[in-house]
């Protein structure tokens, strides 16, 4: 029996369900997304809904929302037949989705986008804003949120546009509340206070969905799982009867072991080099370096400075000291062009806004950093467009019924395989992986961390940056940790202990790093 099968206590609650879905059926041009998957949620309950990426557990979602109609099937709430003609419908009746991708106006404050369609009116239909203010202020007070009510949404980090979209849920008197993937952005200071928002819904007698593929919160926070793969219904568990092994093998049929591939063990010389490089008001003095063939992990909490290392070794920020130096040579990149031509690659931390075009279709987003390969005098290749698009849509085995599909439409773990296929596309002599399995399911986890092995065996420099510490120490031969954007320790990935790492990473003290490597 695995361990994880002990971190919850939590018994299923018997009731009569307040939500049903019943015999759901939803087809998209050339593919059956959902075949009569059946679902229900109780009241006080949190139902985890799981499965691999493209499995369906979105679109079953954004049907129940009303984003999405049923080709066939019933939503049955409260005992009620209902049919739900748009979101703003879902939401009057108690069903509100808290999204994957945020879906907030960065042009507008926190509290507009907040009650965004039911601002607060009064006399002659105008908008009370004194209301607003002080109804804002008590929801993220609720929520313990360090940002403003007058704060542009534009201005916050990932994390905090997730709390936003959180406390839109808020706002209503909900009967339903599904969190999709909602913690893949938050820091480990804002998840606690989530769990407590969940209790309390849970208290107040609404049903939970809750979507995530970090298993340690399924485990924590559920009372049962259910699994959908490829579209179709597996089964449902109480979790606390089952573990992971069950869970994974109903999701991918079969049992998996995430750390598979061994780590590289042969380097060669340096191919990145940081020396004290500085940006003001972000991060000072890291120095760090990264030889031919090495995984190095750089961990942190969100906010340590990890992302806006990368961006400026990238050439998106200019530093205002210290030195980058590539293959043994000192480089001043003066854009991001600069450093593709280089040999870097960025695989960034946010897919949806900085690592693909969502209205292109797939073949045109996987070529897209390298066209120069797939064109002859500004002319495209289209047969070798194709040809690249085959290539990688094979070997990271990405879920899609064309090249011709949208990226949009695509799952959250396809969208992210098509960045990754993108940047391989242009053979780099560096890869940077920004939180590169983030909202990604076990299965496609797992072949991306053989992937990035593989590919530092083959002679790839490979700089990882992660939030997540089992994807760090299974991935990386060296372990650099940051808080308040300074280089904290440094880790021999094989020998460091978890306790070492979150003291490094949390300011308690500087512990004597673990058979630290320096090449």
């Amino acid at each position: 029996m695995n361990p994880v099968q002990a971190i919850t206590g939590r018994q299923p609650i018997d009731a009569e369900p307040i939500l049903k879905l019943e015999g759901i059926t939803k087809r998209f041009p050339g593919v059956v997304a959902l075949n009569k998957v059946d679902f229900d949620v109780r009241p006080g309950e949190v139902h985890a809904l799981l499965g691999e990426n493209g499995a369906g557990k979105s679109t079953l979602m954004k049907v129940l929302a009303g984003k999405h109609q049923a080709n066939e099937g019933r939503i049955i709430l409260g005992g009620e037949e209902m049919e739900f003609e748009n979101p703003k419908h879902a939401k009057r009746a108690g069903v509100v989705l808290i999204h994957q991708e945020q879906s907030l106006v960065p042009e507008m404050t926190v509290a507009e986008n907040i009650y965004l369609g039911s601002l607060p009116k009064k006399w002659g239909n105008r908008v009370d804003w004194r209301r607003l203010r002080e109804d804002t202020n008590r929801i993220l007070e609720t929520l313990k949120c360090s940002f403003q009510h007058d704060d542009l949404v534009g201005s916050l980090s990932i994390a905090k546009k997730q709390m936003v979209e959180i406390a839109r849920a808020l706002v209503f008197t909900p009967r339903v509340v599904v969190f999709d993937e909602p913690t893949a952005s938050l820091t480990d200071h804002e998840k606690p206070v989530l769990y407590d928002v969940i209790q309390s819904l849970c208290e107040q007698g609404v049903g939970i969905v809750y979507i995530s593929h970090r298993m340690d919160e399924i485990f924590h926070l559920s009372h049962r799982i259910s699994v959908l793969r490829d579209g179709e219904y597996t089964g449902t568990v109480n979790t606390c009867s089952t573990n992971e092994d069950e869970v994974t093998r109903m999701m991918i049929g079969r049992s998996l072991e995430l750390d598979h591939a061994s780590k590289p063990s042969e380097f060669g010389e340096n191919m990145l080099e940081l020396r004290n490089l500085s940006v003001k008001r972000l991060f000072t003095d890291v120095s760090l370096n990264v030889r031919r063939g090495e995984i190095i992990g750089m961990y942190g909490l969100v906010g340590a400075g990890r992302s806006e290392v990368a961006e400026t070794i990238f050439g998106l920020r200019s530093p205002s000291g210290g030195e980058i130096l590539l293959d043994g040579e000192v480089v001043n990149f003066r854009n991001s062009h600069d450093a593709v031509v280089a040999g870097i690659a960025l695989v960034p931390e946010d897919r949806k806004d900085q690592g693909l075009i969502l209205g292109m279709n797939c073949r045109d987003n996987m070529t897209l950093a390298g066209l120069k390969t797939v064109s002859t005098m500004g002319f495209m290749k289209r047969a070798d467009e194709r040809a690249v698009y085959d290539k990688y849509h094979q070997a990271m085995k990405i879920k899609t019924p064309s090249w011709r599909q949208k990226v949009g439409n695509l799952s959250g773990g396809n969208q992210q395989k098509i960045v990754i296929g993108k940047w391989l596309h242009t053979h780099p002599k560096l890869l940077i992986l920004d939180e590169p399995t983030r909202g990604i399911d076990v299965g496609s986890k797992a072949e991306i961390h053989a992937l990035v092995k593989d590919l530092a065996k083959s002679g790839y420099a490979v700089l990882v940056i992660s939030s997540e510490m089992p994807e760090v120490l299974g991935l990386s031969n060296r372990i650099i940790a940051m808080y308040d954007g300074r280089v904290t320790a440094e880790f021999d990935g094989d020998s460091v202990s978890e306790d070492e790492l979150v003291q490094a990473i949390t300011g308690m003290g500087t512990p004597t790093p673990a058979a630290a490597v320096i090449g």
